[in-house]
């Protein structure tokens, strides 16, 4: 992969910043905003990177919006039964990496689509959230401790940035550094080749998803905290503009390959579009258009990348 190629993507975000500072200088280009923006693609980085695994492995997991929502209602209804910070916490993590897990074990184990698995479970999940929360948006309860790890800033860096930058150090390294990363993209890579060389695909898949659903469960409980509500359908916006920021990372640094920092220069670009297209006035809908279309774009480069190498 040559050096324009490999770092293309990037410079396309830097043209982008460029372009919308020159539209809206006064407002686009002030370094609160671009910071501001740093801590409004942080959830959707999140659950992008969640989703990188299960890329990796050449699949998809519909489910992370549904869980999101979910992870969000878990903890507000817990807190209203009085639970504690840490108990919570830790529940709501192991449901969300459960979700992924059964998944996963149902895909590896019986070869049934990723697509109709995932989308059945994200079903299933959406309908406990409604039952939990009776459709309602859940209000009070939540501890200020609770709500401080989605809030403030430390040292002028929103907190909501650090936790994307550590969930992109934790994703790369495990992609890049870990036996568990090394399988998971030989599965993905082939298969086939993969299993006959002794990769055990079924509890590598299981971990996959799992980390995936995972992901989504930590941006579901930062959300809670940073709005100190929860809504049964607040992470439902996640699920396409995750897979855009993957597909996009896809593009960049390797060929064609899921990698953890190329997903989260896909949620900046993602973020960036938006807020400058905010900033300049845009409807919500033509924003939705084009994150559509960057989805379309960032698969044609990746295919036609393909071709040409």
């Amino acid at each position: 992969m040559s050096i324009p190629a490999r770092y293309g993507t990037l410079i396309g975000l830097f043209a982008i910043i460029a372009l919308f500072s020159a539209l809206s200088p006064g407002s686009f280009a002030k370094s609160s905003n671009l910071i501001n923006i740093t801590q409004q693609m942080s959830l959707l980085a999140i659950v992008a990177l969640g989703a990188t695994y299960v890329m990796a492995l050449a699949e998809f997991d519909l489910s992370v919006g549904a869980v999101v929502s979910l992870s969000g209602i878990m903890a507000a209804s817990l807190f209203a039964a009085e639970w504690g910070i840490v108990p919570v916490v830790l529940v709501t993590l192991v449901a969300g990496f459960a979700v992924g897990a059964t998944s996963g074990l149902l895909i590896a184990t019986y070869q049934m689509p990723s697509f109709i698995v995932t989308l059945a479970m994200g079903t299933i999940v959406g309908g406990i959230t409604y039952w939990i929360s009776d459709g309602a948006t859940l209000f009070g309860n939540i501890p200020t401790g609770f709500r401080d790890i989605g809030r403030g800033d430390v040292a002028g860096v929103p907190v909501l940035t650090l936790w994307a930058i550590g969930a992109t150090v934790f994703a790369s390294f495990v992609l890049d550094h870990t036996e568990l990363g090394r399988r998971i993209m030989a599965i993905g890579g082939n298969r086939e080749a993969a299993r006959l060389t002794g990769v055990p695909v079924i509890p590598n898949s299981v971990w996959a998803f799992g980390l995936c659903t995972l992901f989504a469960a930590i941006a579901g409980l930062l959300l809670t905290a940073r709005l100190g509500s929860a809504h049964p359908t607040g992470g439902n916006g996640f699920l396409l503009q995750a897979y855009a920021a993957v597909f996009l990372g896809m593009t960049a640094f390797r060929d064609g390959q899921s990698n953890a920092p190329g997903t989260l220069l896909g949620a900046a670009i993602i973020a960036v579009v938006a807020n400058g297209l905010t900033i300049l006035g845009v409807p919500n809908f033509l924003q939705d258009i084009f994150t559509g279309l960057i989805i379309i774009g960032a698969v044609l480069v990746r295919n036609l990348g393909g071709r040409t190498a």
